[in-house]
């Protein structure tokens, strides 16, 4: 990871350091909040929900938000969750958090881990309990800020639907455009410390399915049918040259084929095979290129084959580029190197991963109709010291070797990361609410008989 080698492990943030500077009265909160964090945390880790199936992970943040006097809104998007706190005139934040699991089996034998075949493997859990962590410092110190906190606790983000849907259904209209939209994302990094990044963070997704048809039969007499199966891979094994030769040596990216599902026994010839396609790229022009050569690659193999039919192609799934905006990420960036030390606040490269908070600001100005809004987006540290120190080689090769987000073993150390989570969401926060000016006589001034202007 760039800008990590070399870095001493930072650990738990305490609660002394995480309160420097101007957001002192807000942070000071931490130690009153944490445990209960904590608590929230192993409760949301071992009951994991898939995407659209949240009602149980919807229902839990909308009872802390609401215990800390939060209007809080359920069903909004399917089971997303939106908690308004209004506190005088001022500016809107949104802080967004993710609700939903991934279909994985916990393999980190951890006491509190998940059973069955459903895992919290990309820290969303965690999300939630920082997010839950800085609404409550903001709601207990509302004498020290004005404007408004809006909480969105999105549903099926693993799909990438959920932002949208909590957009098609009014999410601005009916709670307000935001001055910013913040949120940040568990990354392999030390606990403790945050990365920002410049450009492009994460790329934009396509998810396609592929239908191929074929004509079913006898495996004695494959010449009597049309094997969809054998066409089936025959693209995938073409697929393999497309990023290689769609998009420019520079540019990161990545076309993937997740699935492929055919067929029921050995003796038979099916009818159908269907491929799951997910295209990735750092820009929408190329990201339209591995796109447009997905769609072209399975029609030309389903017409080498000649199959009985065109194939059905349909886009499940997309996402935006993530690009945070550059004054509001240098904003927040300055925030966190004076409440952490320049130690602790490192760079993100540009990654292949995706997901859907784009949306919400410009990438999404089409859906919302609401442009200019800026997004800030960080990675947050969930290695526990003593599994970095643990870790053989340098910091890169530390990286390579730790479970990484959609693994079986991805096990965030939440007593060293949930500190950092919570005060890098508040203050990032703190950022645009507006300070409340101090209360108290008027103090005297040497002039009794001031001049006007």
């Amino acid at each position: 990871m760039r800008g990590a080698a070399g870095m001493p492990h930072p650990g738990a943030v305490s609660a002394a350091t995480a309160s420097s500077g101007e957001n002192t009265p807000v942070l000071d909160g931490l130690p009153d909040v944490l445990r209960p964090a904590v608590t929230l945390y192993l409760t949301l880790h071992s009951d994991p929900e898939l995407s659209g199936a949240e009602r149980r992970t919807a229902a839990r943040l909308g009872e802390w938000l609401r215990t800390e006097g939060y209007r809080v809104t359920e069903g909004v998007g399917g089971h997303g969750v939106v908690a308004e706190l209004r506190n005088g005139d001022g500016p809107r934040v949104l802080i967004r958090a993710e609700l939903d699991a991934l279909p994985v089996t916990e393999a980190t034998g951890l006491p509190y881990a998940a059973e069955g075949p459903v895992m919290h493997a990309c820290g969303h859990d965690l999300h939630m309990a920082a997010v839950a962590g800085a609404a409550a410092l903001l709601a207990r110190a509302r004498d020290h800020w004005r404007g408004t906190v809006v909480i969105v606790g999105q549903p099926a983000e693993e799909t990438l639907t959920g932002a949208e849907a909590m957009l098609r259904d009014g999410l601005y209209e009916r709670f307000g455009r935001p001055e910013v939209v913040l949120a940040q994302h568990a990354a392999p990094l030390p606990a403790g410390m945050v990365a920002h990044g410049h450009g492009p963070m994460l790329a934009g997704s396509r998810g396609v399915e592929a239908v191929i048809h074929g004509r079913g039969g006898h495996a004695a007499t494959p010449g009597l049918a049309v094997d969809p199966l054998l066409t089936a891979a025959a693209t995938v094994l073409r697929l393999q040259h497309v990023a290689a030769r769609e998009a420019a040596a520079s540019e990161p990216a990545v076309l993937h084929v997740g699935s492929l599902h055919s067929g029921a026994g050995s003796n038979l010839v099916p009818d159908r095979a269907t491929l799951g396609v997910t295209a990735r790229a750092l820009s929408t022009e190329t990201l339209e290129r591995l796109s447009a050569a997905v769609e072209r690659i399975v029609r030309a193999e389903c017409a080498a084959s000649d199959c009985p039919r065109d194939p059905d192609i349909t886009v499940v799934s997309r996402s935006p580029v993530t690009h945070p905006d550059a004054t509001a990420t240098a904003a927040v960036r300055a925030v966190h190197r004076d409440l952490y030390g320049a130690e602790r606040v490192t760079g993100w490269p540009p990654s292949t991963a995706t997901e859907d908070v784009g949306l919400y600001g410009d990438a999404g100005a089409a859906l919302h109709g609401q442009p200019g809004i800026p997004l800030v987006y960080w990675m947050l540290g969930t290695v526990g010291p003593k599994t970095w120190a643990a870790t053989p080689g340098d910091a890169e090769r530390k990286l390579a070797a730790l479970p990484p987000n959609h693994s079986p073993r991805f096990a965030p150390d939440v007593r060293a990361a949930l500190p950092t989570g919570i005060t890098a969401m508040t203050s990032a926060a703190l950022t645009w609410l507006r300070p409340q000016p101090p209360t108290g006589p008027t103090p005297p001034t040497d002039d009794p008989d001031p001049l006007p202007g």
